[in-house]
Order: C-alpha cells, then structure tokens, then sequence
C-alpha cells in the first residue's frame, strides 16, 4: 500500500504530539510532515504536492485569522486542508468552511473524534464537531466578500493578512523576499478586487471574516 503524507501545521508542539498520535492510529505506513508556523507549514506543502491531508491551525505565526487558510487554499488547490483550531464557535466553523476547508476539528476533541475526522475527510467527507449544526446563514454582504476573497492569488493573501497585521509595506516587502514595487503591486489588485479605496478598508473587510475568532 502507497505511504500516505499528512502534514501537521500547528505552533504548539504538545499539540502537534496529539495530532501525530492520531494520524498515526489511521495506518501503519505513512509520512508526517510537522511545521511549527505558517512559512514551514506553505513550504511543506509545495515540497510535497502529493500530500493527502494539511492539519491546520488558525493561530499561528506568520499569519492572522483566516489569512492562512485563503492563501493556502488558493496556492494548494488540491490538497484537503482540516482546520484544527481552540475556537470552535458555529460561526467559525462555518466560515473556514465557505473559505475552502475540507473539514473543522475542534482542539479539545479526543484524539479518537480528531482521528475519525481525519478519516472522514480522507473518504471525501466533510468533518465537523458533532455539535455542529450549520450555524447561521452568512450575511449576504459577507458572503459577497468571501467571494471576493477567494478570488485573491496566493502571495496577494499573504500580503493582506500582513496588512492585517499592521506591517508596513517595506516589512512585507523584507518577509516575502521582494522588492517594495511588488508590494505596492499586490496592495493595488487586493483594493481592486475588494473594491476598497485604501489599505485601512481592506483591513477592516478582512476584520470582518476574522470577527468570529476574536468574538
């Protein structure tokens, strides 16, 4: 039987620990990638393209909020991306859900219920607390904007979710390894594509997908 490849992105090792016991209770031959922040867990992703499954925390360093899960969704087509996050509200869930997540883990979920929704997501499903119930519908005006997100490359996400994190565009420019022209670049096509007229708009839109997780 072909190794299955799981990568485990998440900043607390202890945590990790747990979602590797868990992972490896579902076979006995299998490769487990683990990254302890947003850059590690992008760079696994690209060094492994036939990955089966990315465990993902939204709270992790090098990125904020959903920032993380947009710009690996958009980059990573393909690969399942399960968030595995301490905030585990309806509205959370349902809004990782909308922004691509092939499934919802809560933290404080036993390592049997963490590796039964990894197995889920594995045979096509989509894995959510059993708690979980829908929640609401998503405003309009917001679900216009998560479209408008989705619509957003890779490198332009990251570059909002920096925004997000107050950097200026000489810091971004020093963390993505490009030149400031670049940045300005990406900055102009995020205010188009949101249809913002500053980088403080586009902030407070991202504000408004992050809500939930600062609730």
């Amino acid at each position: 039987m072909a190794a299955s490849t799981f990568i485990i992105a998440d900043d607390h090792p202890l945590f990790r620990g747990a979602l590797r016991q868990a992972v490896t209770g579902i076979d006995g031959n299998q490769t487990i990638i683990e990254a302890g922040d947003f850059e590690a867990a992008r760079k696994a992703a690209a060094s492994h393209p036939d990955a089966d499954l990315m465990l993902l925390d939204l709270a992790m360093p090098g990125v904020s909020g959903f920032s993380g899960l947009m710009a690996l969704r958009a980059e990573f087509a393909s690969l399942p991306l399960v968030i595995v996050s301490a905030t585990d509200d309806p509205v959370t869930i349902r809004r990782a859900l909308e922004l691509g997540a092939s499934g919802f883990i809560s933290k404080s979920a036993g390592i049997e219920d963490i590796r039964a929704g990894i197995q889920s997501v594995l045979e096509g499903d989509i894995a959510t607390p059993a708690s979980y119930t829908g929640g609401q519908e998503t405003d309009p005006d917001v679900a216009d904007l998560i479209n408008r997100l989705r619509t957003l490359t890779p490198q332009q996400s990251r570059v909002l979710g920096m925004l997000g994190e107050g950097l200026l565009n000489k810091q971004i420019a020093y963390e993505l390894g490009v030149s400031e022209a670049t940045i300005k670049a990406h900055v102009s096509a995020i205010l188009l594509k949101l249809k913002v007229d500053s980088r403080t708009q586009a902030v407070i839109q991202l504000g408004k997908i992050n809500m939930a997780m600062v609730a």
